[in-house]
């Protein structure tokens, strides 16, 4: 079993690298790969300590762009070299955009008579300060009952205090991913065209012609029939697979670590296997 899709608290999960690696050695994952948004900061913490631990610890992070009009996350992984000084500079510049939406975030809290500040929410935030630092802030604090709720009435897409950020393009960051010799994912395509299934495919094909080299099949939110659907569409257009839990810790109580929601999830080994043929030659 691996889990291909996890998150530490340098960004928005909250177990420390050390404590992901402890757990992930608990469970028995034969591969892990720590996918913190936007940052390797988690991953650079965790790899000495998987080293001593005897894991396989595979590099990976997950990328917000736009595609489409559209927010879509990226998975990358680099299973043959790491990623690059210039890739890792280009990081800082989305990490820059996240923290002007975080302003304007405030702002907008502000205006509806919600008592924050940057500061608090930057304190649970470490490297990276994103959404569901401020949920827990504003669960604290008595605006909301629980982090849900508090997505549903200040942070969601839909809700009112809602702020979009700048994100990077695809193309741009399949581009950037490829270069550093990378292989880029679609990550849980269940949120992706809202689960139009012919719209997905339509993107998938396209996305598949300028570079994505996987489609993240494997995923906690994915029923059986999406597994199917998923894995239909990677063989259709020449796609490797992925998959993982998206564990986040407490931030997402009831997913866990290699099994998902319920134990709806177990990735077979065979996929950590194929990432490197997966990776560009050169």
């Amino acid at each position: 079993m691996i889990d291909l899709h996890s998150h530490t608290d340098r960004s928005d999960g909250t177990f420390t690298p050390a404590e992901l690696i402890a757990e992930a050695r608990r469970i028995e994952l034969n591969a892990l790969s720590i996918t913190d948004h936007d940052t390797f900061a988690g991953y650079d913490a965790a790899l000495p300590v998987a080293a001593a631990a005897g894991l396989n610890l595979i590099c990976g992070i997950e990328l917000a762009t736009r595609y489409q009009g559209t927010s879509v996350h990226l998975l990358a992984y680099f299973p043959v070299r790491p990623p690059s000084p210039q890739l890792r500079q280009w990081l800082d510049w989305m990490l820059e955009k996240r923290r002007e939406r975080n302003v304007r975030l405030i702002a907008k809290l502000q205006s509806l008579g919600v008592d924050i500040t940057l500061e608090e929410v930057e304190k649970m935030g470490r490297t990276l300060t994103g959404r569901p630092h401020f949920a827990r802030v504003l669960v604290e604090k008595g605006y909301a009952t629980d982090l849900q709720n508090a997505f549903d009435r200040y942070l969601d897409e839909s809700a009112r205090a809602f702020v979009q950020r700048q994100e990077a393009t695809m193309e741009e960051a399949l581009e950037r991913v490829l270069a550093s010799g990378g292989v880029p994912s679609l990550a849980h395509p269940v949120r992706v065209a809202r689960n139009n299934w012919e719209k997905l495919a339509a993107w998938v094909e396209d996305l598949a012609g300028i570079g994505l080299r996987a489609i993240e099949v494997y995923h906690s939110d994915h029923s059986p029939e999406n597994v199917a659907w998923y894995a239909s569409l990677a063989e259709r257009f020449g796609l490797g697979i992925t998959g993982g839990s998206d564990f986040h810790g407490a931030n997402k109580p009831n997913i866990s670590l290699g099994t998902g929601k319920h134990n709806n999830l177990q990735v077979p080994d065979w996929i950590a296997e194929k990432l490197s043929a997966l990776a560009p030659s050169s």
